[in-house]
């Protein structure tokens, strides 16, 4: 072969970065790739609940036995905007129009304490809307506000007369502290939220695992 016809011989086509990360047999891509489409589906199940709910959380877990027992330890609870599937309703206005939600008059609300951004939200049952003055004569609130009162199916008070540990008296619950009220519940997959970062780790052995023994079975090959 004359040097003309090498120096004319086309050059091999290099792949994009994108083709030798899909193509790729080392197992520390084969991992990374399988993280991504992991990560790829948990983003996109986030994506399709909020934009079901219109709020998020979309889901929460119960993790106490307040709500008992139409809501148990452990149940995945649905959660859609306040306005969504008709306005928020109150226990009060649920005994004269009906409406009902697990159970018992009024829809049951997922809400930050004192509108507190880090502390969990607590899920408990709109019980009836009061204004200022009554939060001040009767709940004795200092620097009263109007708002919803809240309680759990089984606790035997209203959260604004119980004081709870690292938040003290709850207040009554403004309209924009809610995230939203509660849909519907699904039995024991909420254990899975409650325990996400052991969940996580498993998986991500799991994967590690599977490259690994593949790895072997493609060096054996």
């Amino acid at each position: 072969m004359t040097l003309s016809k090498r120096a004319q011989r086309p050059k091999p086509e290099e792949k994009s970065l994108i083709t030798r990360f899909r193509e790729s047999d080392h197992p520390a891509v084969s991992l990374g790739r399988d993280l991504l489409w992991v990560a790829c589906v948990v983003g996109g199940i986030a994506l399709i609940l909020f934009l079901a709910s219109g709020t998020w959380p979309a889901v929460v877990a119960v993790e106490s036995g307040s709500m008992l027992p139409e809501m148990q330890i452990g149940d995945l609870v649905f959660v859609v905007a306040p306005d969504r599937f008709g306005s928020l309703i109150t226990a009060e206005d649920g005994v004269a129009s009906g409406h009902s939600s697990f159970g018992h008059p009024g829809d049951v609300i997922i809400f930050r304490p004192n509108g507190d951004d880090n502390i969990h939200p607590i899920i408990h049952r709109a019980l009836i809307r009061i204004d200022a003055d009554t939060a001040e004569k009767e709940l004795a609130f200092e620097n009263p506000h109007g708002g919803i009162i809240t309680k759990g199916d089984n606790n035997p008070v209203i959260d604004q007369v119980t004081t709870y540990p690292g938040i003290g008296r709850i207040e009554p619950v403004q309209d924009e502290w809610i995230i939203g009220k509660a849909l519907f519940a699904i039995p024991l997959v909420g254990y899975l939220p409650l325990h996400i970062v052991e969940f996580a780790i498993l998986i991500i052995a799991i994967i590690i695992i599977q490259e690994l023994i593949a790895s072997r079975r493609r060096e054996k090959d």
